[in-house]
C-alpha cells in the first residue's frame, strides 16, 4: 500500500493522437497536479519552452543524471533520449498532489517498477488516417519524420494492454470528460482515501488494511 495520498497517472499515446492537448486541458480543470517535466536531448519545436514542456539537455547531461539514478525511466525514442526526474514527482506525492506523466510505452513499464500504484490510460486515435491527419496539421514535422512516426504507431499501440485504462480520442471534449472521471475514480480508491482521510479512518474504527470486497 502507498503511504502517499498523491496518485501517479501516467497517460500514454501515439504522436497526434492527442495526448499533449488531452493533458494540458486536464490540467486547466485540475490546477492542483502536478505534470511530471520530461528531459529529452532532442531539440526543441517552434513554441516549446524550456523547463516547461521539457527540459533539453545534452546527451551527457542526460547521461549523467542517469547514471545517478536520477531518473525514474528513461529510453530511446525516434534517436533521442527521454526520461522523468524522479525528484520534484516523489516531493508532489509527499504533499499529498497528485502527479501526471506525458510518456511512451517503454518509460510507463520503467514507472511501474518503482511505482507499481501509477495508473496507465492509453489514448487511441480512431483510425491510423486521422492520426496521419493530425500529424499533418500541427506541421512540426517533415514528411519523411511523419512517416516514421506512422510505422511506429502500430508497435507503440500493441502494448495497450498494458494500461488499465483506454480513450479513445475521436472527440476531444469526450475524451476529455473520460480522462477527467478516471481521475476522479482513482482519488476515491480505498488506499487513497485511507491515507487521505487517516483521521477519520482511526474515528470510524477502520483498521489499516482492511479493505472491503
Amino acid at each position: 500500500m502507498s503511504q502517499y495520498s498523491g496518485n501517479v497517472f501516467m497517460v500514454v499515446a501515439p504522436s497526434g493522437a492527442g495526448k499533449s492537448s488531452l493533458v494540458n486541458a486536464l490540467l486547466e480543470r485540475e490546477p492542483s497536479m502536478v505534470l511530471s517535466i520530461s528531459c529529452t536531448t532532442r531539440p526543441p519545436r517552434p513554441g516549446e519552452v524550456n523547463d516547461k514542456h521539457y527540459r533539453f539537455v545534452s546527451v551527457e547531461e542526460f547521461n549523467a543524471l542517469r547514471d545517478a539514478g536520477a531518473m525514474l525511466e528513461w529510453a530511446e525514442v525516434h534517436g533521442n533520449f527521454y526520461g522523468t526526474p524522479r525528484d520534484r514527482i516523489d516531493e508532489a506525492l509527499r504533499a499529498g498532489r497528485d502527479v501526471l506523466l506525458e510518456i511512451d510505452w517503454q518509460g510507463a513499464r520503467q514507472v511501474r517498477e518503482h511505482l507499481p500504484d501509477a495508473i496507465g490510460i492509453f489514448i487511441l486515435p480512431p483510425s491510423i488516417e486521422a492520426l496521419e491527419t493530425r500529424l499533418k496539421n500541427r506541421g512540426q514535422d517533415e514528411p519523411h519524420v511523419i512517416a516514421r512516426r506512422l510505422l511506429a504507431a502500430g508497435g507503440e499501440m500493441s502494448h495497450v494492454s498494458e494500461c488499465q485504462y483506454v480513450i479513445i480520442n475521436q472527440e476531444f471534449s469526450t475524451a476529455l470528460d473520460e480522462l477527467a472521471s478516471i481521475v476522479s475514480a482513482a482519488r476515491l480508491r480505498y488506499v487513497t482515501q485511507s491515507v487521505r482521510h487517516a483521521e477519520l479512518f482511526a474515528q470510524l474504527g477502520i483498521r489499516s488494511g482492511t479493505q472491503g470486497g
